[in-house]
C-alpha cells in the first residue's frame, strides 16, 4: 500500500525536483537553509511516532471510539440527543463539496451554502420573532457572552450585567471571563425583578427553559422585561430553539436578543463541539452584532444573489475597535441544521418538540405516581426530581444504560432528547420505583405558540429523500470548494483534508459522547486528546496546550488571558499594553481589546518586517506597562523574518511576554518551534495546518500552547474540572475540549505524517517560491526577504497592473473564476495585492495551471490598455462570466463569447479547466453596496427583488 504521504503531498518526487531545478536550489535542505534563519532552525527530525497506513489510523482511531461509552444520553445542560438524517449526514457533513469550501468572501461561488446560511438565518429569525439573526457563532457559551458585548455597547450604561440563577453553568463561566477582562460585575439571582430594583445594570439575561428545566409563566417573562426596559436595560434570552416551535418566541415576552445552541437540529452530541451558536437581534441592532451577516443583494444583470453583508469582516478593518474577535463561524453545523428544519419543515419540528415533549411528561407522570417531587410542574424537555441521593441515582441509572445528570446532591436531571426510546424511559422510571404508561403530568407552563413561523416555501419543499438529496446536490454545485480545484489563500492553509481521518468523526464512540460523561466513559477520548496534546507539544516546543478554544480568535483571547492572569499573579496589574506590528491579522488587534489590553502598533519597515526602530521606541516608552507583543511567523507578509529571536529577546528584557500567532504554523512544522525561538504562547489553527476542514467558514480550532510558567493560566471548566488547571482564569469556551468531535482528524493526519511532516513543511515552501518565481515574470512580488525567498505565501502586487491598465485587483480575483480557481486573498495585508499560499497538497500540473491562466489574465489586461477592448466593456470588468449569459441568444459584447466562459480553452480535459469539466458560477459579479443599502437578511419572497 501507498504510504499516505504520497497521497498527501501534490508534488511527486520527480516534480519536486524540477520546481527546485527552476529555483536553481539542489536540494529541500538546502531551500530551507536558504529561507529559514540558521537560529531558529530545530536540529534533527521531530520526535514523533513513525508514520502508519490509513488502514491503521482507522483501525487505531476505530479503538479509540469503542473506548467510548455514549450510552443513552438524558443529561441535557445545553446537549441534546437528536438524530441527523441520513440523507443529511451522507450528502452534507461527510460531503467534501461541503466540507472542503472556504469562508463565502468570493460570493459568486458560494451561493450554495449562502443559500443555506439564509435558511439558518431565517429559521432563528421566525423561531425567536426578532428580526435580524447572524450565520452561527461558536456555541452558546460564548453566544450569551457576545449578546452581553452587544447590551454593553448598545446601552453604553453601568457595569453589570444580571444574571438568571437557572443559566447554564458553562455559559455563566464563559460569560464570567469575558467579564472579568472587561471589567463587567456579573450578578447571579433568583429574582430578576427584584435584582433590577437593586442594580443599575446594561442587561439581563434570562434561560430559558432553565438548567433544570423549568419553565418561568409568560406573565412572570414579561414582567422581567418591563421593568428592565423600564431602567434602560436590554433583556437577553438563552433559549432552546426546539422548545420554541411549543412556546412564545423572546420578542414575544420583550426580549431583545436571543441566543442559544443550534446543537440539537441534527448535529451530533461530538463530545461538546462542533456547534453552531445562534444570535438574533432587535431593530437597531444589526451592526453591533458580532460574527457574519449573509444578505440578499443582485449581480450586475440584476439577478437575486447573495453575499456577505455590513461588518462581515469589520474585525479585520476596525481592530481594537471591532464589535468582535470572531473570525470562524461555526457554517458546517449551521448548514446542517438549516437543513434538519428544512427537511422536517415547521410540522416536523413541531412534531418532534411535541413528542419530546410528551415523553417528559410521561416520565413525570410515572415518577410522580411512584411517589417522587419533582422541582417544577412547568417544563419542555427536563424534569429534576427530588431525591436523597442524586450521585447514587445516576450510577444505578448508567448502569441501565442511560446517563442522567446530579444538578446537586439531592437533585436529578433527566432530559428527553429525539433520540430516547421507550425502553429507555422505562428503564429511567423504575430507577423511582415507578412505571412507564400513557398518563402525563405537568405543562409548558406557557401558552402555546401561536404565531407561524418557517412560512418560505424552502421550509416546505423538499420532503422525501429524493428531492433533499437533490437539492444539497444542487446547491453544492454552485459552489467551488477543494474538491473541484485549488484555493491559493494565503494565510488560510486550504490543503487536503485526508478522508481515511474524516471518516471517523461518524463513528457512533466519537459523535455521539456528551460533554459531560463521566471520564470513565470517555477513555477513548482522553486517550486521543493526550496523545494530541503531546504530539502538539513536540511539533511546536512548548510545553503544555489546551484543544479547549474553537476558533483561531479564541485561541488568541485563551493565549493573552493567560499573559494577563500572569502578570496579575507577580503583581503587575499594570503590565496591559500590547505590541501589535501593523501587518498583523485584525483578530489579533480585537483579541487583545477583548483581554482588556491597550493596543500599541509597531510600524512595518519598508521590506515587510517589524520596523526595529519603532519597536524600540515603543518598548521603552512603555516598558512599565509592557505586557506581550503580538506577531505572526512567518510574518504575515509571507517571510522569515531573520530576527525574529532578537525582537523575542528584547520584548523579555522589558518584562513582556511574546505571542507568536501560529496562523503561518504551516511554514515552520518540522523546521522552527516557536517555543524555542523565543515564544511564550502560541495559538495553532487546526483548520488550516493541521487539516480540519474549513467547511464553508468553520468548524475551526485553534488550540492554544504555552511554556511551563503560563500552564497554571490554561482554559478550565466549571463542570468538567480534569479539562484545565483550578489556578486558571476560567473557560472560554462552552465545551470542556471545545470542538472534540473534529480532533480524530488532526490524531488521524499527524500519525499518519509522522516526522515526515516537515517534508510537507518544505513542499509548501518549495511550492510557493516555485510560483513567484514563475508570476515574477509579470508580477512584481512584494516581499521577498534578504535572499530573494518567500515562506509558504508570497504577494502578488497588482498596483502597477492597475495604474497601467485600469484593471483592479477584484477584476483579477473575478476573472480567476472563468478560469477555474478560486481568488487568492485579496488587499491584504497590503491593499491591491493578491496573497497566494498553494499548500504541499496541490500537484504541479495545478501549479502551472494557477500560473497560466494568471499570465493570460495579464495578456487580458494588456489588450484593454491597448485600447482592443473597452475598459467598462472586457472579459475582466465583467467577470465572472456564468453559463446562461454565454448560452443566450443575444451576445453585445467586443470579445468573442469563448473568451468570456472559456479562456482555458474548450479542451475535453482536466477538471475545472474547460469543455465538459468547466465550472460555472451561478451568478455573475455581485452588487455588495446595493444589498447594504437595501439590507434583507431572512428568505423573503422573490418578488422583494424587484426594483
Amino acid at each position: 500500500m501507498e504510504p499516505f504521504l504520497t497521497r498527501h503531498i501534490g508534488p511527486t518526487e520527480s516534480d519536486r525536483e524540477s520546481m527546485l531545478s527552476a529555483l536553481g536550489v539542489g536540494s529541500l535542505d538546502a531551500l530551507t537553509d536558504a529561507a529559514v534563519p540558521r537560529a531558529i532552525q530545530v536540529e534533527g527530525g521531530l520526535d514523533l511516532a513513525p508514520a502508519v497506513s490509513e488502514a491503521q489510523v482507522q483501525a487505531d482511531l476505530t479503538r479509540m471510539a469503542a473506548l467510548n461509552n455514549p450510552l443513552r444520553s438524558m443529561i441535557g445542560q445545553g446537549y441534546h440527543g437528536t438524530i441527523t438524517p441520513p440523507v443529511i449526514r451522507r450528502n452534507l457533513l461527510e460531503n467534501p463539496a461541503w466540507y472542503t469550501a472556504y469562508t463565502p468572501y468570493q460570493p459568486e461561488i458560494s451561493q450554495g451554502r449562502l443559500e443555506m446560511l439564509l435558511t439558518f438565518q431565517t429559521l432563528v429569525a421566525d423561531l425567536t420573532g426578532l428580526p435580524t439573526s447572524g450565520a452561527s457563532l461558536l456555541d452558546e457559551g460564548t453566544a450569551v457572552a457576545e449578546a452581553v458585548g452587544v447590551a454593553r455597547r448598545s446601552q453604553r450604561k453601568g457595569s453589570v450585567v444580571l444574571v438568571d440563577a437557572g443559566i447554564l453553568d458553562q455559559s455563566l463561566a464563559v460569560m464570567r471571563t469575558r467579564a472579568l477582562a472587561l471589567d463587567i460585575e456579573v450578578v447571579v439571582t433568583d429574582d430578576l425583578v427584584a435584582g433590577l430594583q437593586r442594580h443599575d445594570c446594561f442587561a439581563v439575561v434570562v434561560q430559558t427553559p432553565a438548567a433544570d428545566g423549568s419553565v418561568r409563566d409568560l406573565d412572570e417573562l414579561r414582567t422581567i422585561a418591563a421593568k428592565a426596559h423600564e431602567n434602560n436595560a436590554l433583556v437577553i434570552a438563552a433559549a432552546d430553539l426546539l422548545a420554541l416551535t411549543l412556546l412564545p418566541a423572546p420578542a414575544e415576552w420583550g426580549a431583545d436578543i436571543a441566543v442559544g445552541s443550534t446543537q440539537r437540529l441534527g448535529v451530533p452530541l461530538f463530545y461538546g463541539g462542533p456547534h453552531a451558536g445562534y444570535i438574533a437581534v432587535g431593530s437597531g441592532m444589526e451592526r453591533q452584532m458580532p460574527g457574519r451577516l449573509v444578505g440578499l443583494s443582485k449581480d450586475r444583470n440584476g439577478t437575486p444573489a447573495l453575499r456577505l453583508a455590513l461588518q462581515t469582516r469589520e474585525q479585520h478593518i476596525r481592530r481594537e475597535k471591532a464589535t468582535s474577535n470572531i473570525c470562524t463561524a461555526q457554517v458546517l453545523l449551521a448548514v446542517t441544521a438549516a437543513a434538519y428544519a428544512v427537511y422536517h419543515g415547521p410540522e416536523g419540528l413541531r412534531a418532534i418538540a411535541g413528542e419530546v415533549a410528551r415523553k417528559a411528561r410521561r416520565l413525570a407522570a410515572a415518577i410522580v405516581a411512584g411517589g417522587g417531587e419533582l422541582v417544577s410542574d412547568r417544563f419542555f424537555d427536563t424534569i429534576t426530581v427530588k431525591v436523597q441521593d442524586a450521585p447514587l441515582v445516576v450510577r444505578e441509572a448508567r448502569a441501565k444504560g442511560v446517563h442522567l445528570w446530579a444538578l446537586e446532591e439531592d437533585l436529578v436531571s433527566i432530559s428527553v432528547g429525539e433520540d430516547v426510546t421507550e425502553d429507555e424511559l422505562a428503564a429511567v422510571a423504575s430507577l423511582f420505583s415507578a412505571h412507564l404508561g400513557e398518563a402525563e403530568h405537568g405543562s409548558l407552563g406557557q401558552p402555546e405558540r401561536e404565531t407561524p413561523y418557517l412560512t418560505h416555501p424552502v421550509f416546505h419543499s423538499y420532503r422525501s429523500e429524493t428531492q433533499m438529496m437533490r437539492y444539497l446536490r444542487a446547491l453544492s454545485d454552485r459552489d467551488f470548494a477543494l474538491d473541484r480545484g485549488m484555493i491559493p489563500l494565503g494565510s488560510c492553509t486550504m490543503k487536503l483534508n485526508p478522508a481515511a481521518s474524516m471518516e471517523p468523526i461518524s463513528y457512533p464512540g466519537f459523535a455521539n459522547l456528551h460533554p459531560f460523561v463521566p471520564l470513565e466513559d470517555a477513555r477513548g477520548y482522553t486517550e486521543m486528546i493526550g496523545r494530541l496534546e503531546a504530539q502538539l507539544c513536540e511539533i511546536t516546543g512548548y510545553d503544555r496546550v489546551s484543544l479547549q478554544p474553537n476558533s483561531g480568535a479564541q485561541g488568541e483571547f485563551a493565549g493573552l488571558m493567560a499573559v494577563r492572569s500572569y502578570h496579575r499573579a507577580r503583581g503587575e496589574e499594570h503590565r496591559t499594553v500590547c505590541l501589535i506590528p501593523a501587518s498583523a491579522h485584525g483578530t489579533n488587534a480585537a483579541s487583545a481589546a477583548m483581554a482588556g489590553m491597550d493596543v500599541v502598533v509597531v510600524k512595518t519597515a519598508p521590506d515587510g518586517t517589524v520596523d526595529f526602530d519603532d519597536l524600540e521606541a515603543k518598548i521603552a516608552k512603555h516598558a512599565e506597562k509592557l505586557s506581550v507583543i503580538m506577531i505572526t511567523y512567518p510574518s504575515t507578509h509571507g517571510v522569515y523574518e531573520a530576527r525574529v529571536a532578537e525582537l523575542c529577546g528584547k520584548v523579555h528584557e522589558a518584562g513582556g511576554q511574546v505571542y507568536i500567532d501560529g496562523a503561518n504554523m504551516n511554514a515552520l512544522v518540522g523546521l522552527a518551534q516557536p517555543g524555542r525561538f523565543g515564544g511564550d504562547v502560541s495559538h495553532l489553527n487546526l483548520h488550516k495546518t493541521f487539516s480540519i476542514p474549513h467547511g464553508g467558514g468553520g468548524p475551526g480550532v485553534g488550540p492554544v500552547a504555552v511554556r511551563e510558567h503560563l500552564a497554571p493560566y490554561l482554559p478550565s471548566h466549571p463542570v468538567v474540572r480534569d479539562a484545565g488547571p483550578v489556578s486558571s482564569y476560567g473557560p472560554i469556551s462552552a465545551a470542556p475540549w471545545g470542538s472534540a468531535g473534529v480532533l480524530p482528524i488532526t490524531y488521524g493526519y499527524i500519525a499518519m505524517m509522522g516526522p515526515d511532516l516537515k517534508l510537507a513543511t518544505q513542499v509548501a515552501v518549495l511550492s510557493a517560491n516555485y510560483l513567484a518565481k514563475r508570476l515574477a515574470e509579470r508580477f512584481p512580488i512584494l516581499y521577498t526577504g534578504d535572499a530573494g525567498w518567500v515562506a509558504h505565501e508570497c504577494i502578488v502586487d497588482l498596483r502597477p497592473l492597475t495604474k497601467e491598465t485600469g484593471i483592479t485587483v477584484d477584476d483579477v480575483a473575478k476573472r480567476l473564476i472563468d478560469y477555474g480557481f478560486h481568488a487568492p486573498t485579496m488587499s491584504f495585508p497590503v491593499a491591491g495585492t493578491l496573497m497566494v499560499e498553494p499548500t504541499e497538497s496541490e500537484p504541479l500540473v495545478e501549479l502551472d495551471r494557477f500560473v497560466d491562466a494568471m499570465h493570460a489574465i495579464a495578456d487580458e489586461a494588456a489588450r484593454v490598455k491597448a485600447g482592443e477592448w473597452p475598459s467598462h466593456d472586457n472579459p475582466l470588468v465583467n467577470a465572472p462570466h456564468t453559463l446562461a449569459e454565454v448560452a443566450a441568444d443575444e451576445w453585445t459584447h467586443p470579445y468573442p463569447r469563448s473568451a468570456g466562459g472559456f479562456p482555458a480553452g474548450q479542451d475535453l480535459g482536466g477538471i475545472s479547466t474547460g469543455g465538459r469539466d468547466k465550472y460555472w458560477p451561478p451568478v455573475a459579479r455581485i452588487d455588495g453596496a446595493w444589498g447594504d443599502r437595501n439590507l434583507v437578511c431572512s428568505c423573503p419572497p422573490m418578488e422583494a427583488y424587484a426594483d
